[in-house]
């Protein structure tokens, strides 16, 4: 039976579950490392990008989210690798893992499969597995809460508590949370050709990039992050009239002057009448994270279904694969 993209949402809270029941403890401490590199690209990287900004105020040592074949020149053998692919053949996350490797870096796997798992499991590397299944933009519950896991464990921080709390309270708010996505979806029904720009503070700017990627992915439309208070110091002057533009403005209450910022720039597209939604998060937690990220995922599948757009289908992805794939047999060729 196909796993739908709707039928993984209804049963998000699953994948969490999995993870807390079949997590493996690398006992690894923080100590121990100069840095922590997180590798992925695609549904398997953005996890990376928003554990990255969940530890920003408490990873005591330099911590990054690498999306490319390469890893920063600062690499070493204090250096700890943990590299994520769905499908364990991500070509961008196999050559990380070959530069990690002739580093002496010590590396931690996350897959389902593939070369990757083949990798670990031969070379006797820490390794936690996924269900299969999935397409890799499904898996978010997976790889976030094991990133989480595992970087809570680094740093001695046990985070499994607030984890198990996301599962009591998705399996108690399902069709709350689904009605907020509705909501959402509604706002913008009459405006859905209109590009979206996303615009976040920095602790919501990886959330905002997730629901950028699902709008891209799922509903086949333009859609663009804007991070605060960055943005404010270039982009604001583009934001002149009304413009063919879905706005939505994700944020919390972390830092004062961004929220003025945000209270700013709302007027002034409203001025305009710009179709604009403050998404408003009062507090920054796991739980928190975990919940807009389901709202807004929902919000792209429903934009797919209203647009007919091929929800399960990537054919330009899947074009670009098969390209790089037939670029390799030409390379062979001519060195043979």
């Amino acid at each position: 039976m196909t796993i739908t993209h709707e039928s993984s949402l209804d049963n998000f809270s699953d994948q969490i579950n999995f993870v807390l029941n079949s997590y493996k403890a690398h006992n690894l401490k923080v100590e121990n490392f100069s840095n922590v590199i997180m590798g992925g690209l695609g549904g398997s990287g953005i996890g990376a990008a928003i554990a990255k900004s969940y530890f920003f105020n408490s990873f005591p040592v330099p911590l990054d989210a690498i999306n490319d074949y390469n890893l920063p020149a600062f690499v070493n053998d204090k250096t700890l690798v943990i590299l994520n692919s769905y499908s364990g053949n991500t070509e961008e996350t196999l050559s990380m893992y070959d530069k990690a490797k002739a580093k002496g870096c010590t590396i931690l796997v996350i897959s389902s499969g593939g070369k990757l798992l083949d990798i670990a499991k031969n070379n006797g590397l820490h390794y936690n597995i996924l269900e299969l299944g999935f397409q890799p933009r499904m898996t978010i519950g997976y790889g976030l809460s094991l990133l989480l896991l595992t970087l809570g464990e680094l740093i001695g921080a046990d985070v499994r508590p607030e984890i198990e709390e996301v599962v009591a309270s998705f399996d108690e708010n399902r069709e709350m949370q689904k009605g907020s996505a509705q909501r959402i979806f509604n706002y913008f029904k009459g405006s859905l050709k209109n590009k979206f720009v996303i615009v976040a503070d920095a602790a919501f700017a990886p959330i905002a990039l997730r629901f950028s990627q699902q709008i891209n992915e799922n509903a086949k439309l333009e859609a663009f992050v804007n991070v605060l208070p960055e943005s404010n110091h270039n982009v604001i002057e583009s934001y002149v009239d009304r413009l063919q533009t879905n706005f939505v403005m994700l944020y919390g209450s972390s830092n004062e002057r961004v929220s003025a910022r945000f209270d700013f720039l709302i007027s002034h597209l409203e001025l305009d009448n710009n179709k604009v939604l403050p998404l408003f998060v009062p507090e920054y937690t796991i739980h928190s994270i975990f919940d807009m990220i389901y709202r807004l995922d929902w919000v792209s599948v429903l934009m797919a279904n209203e647009l007919n757009a091929p929800l399960m289908e990537v054919p330009i992805i899947t074009n670009l694969k098969e390209y790089l794939a037939n670029l390799e047999i030409i390379e062979e060729d001519e060195e043979e």
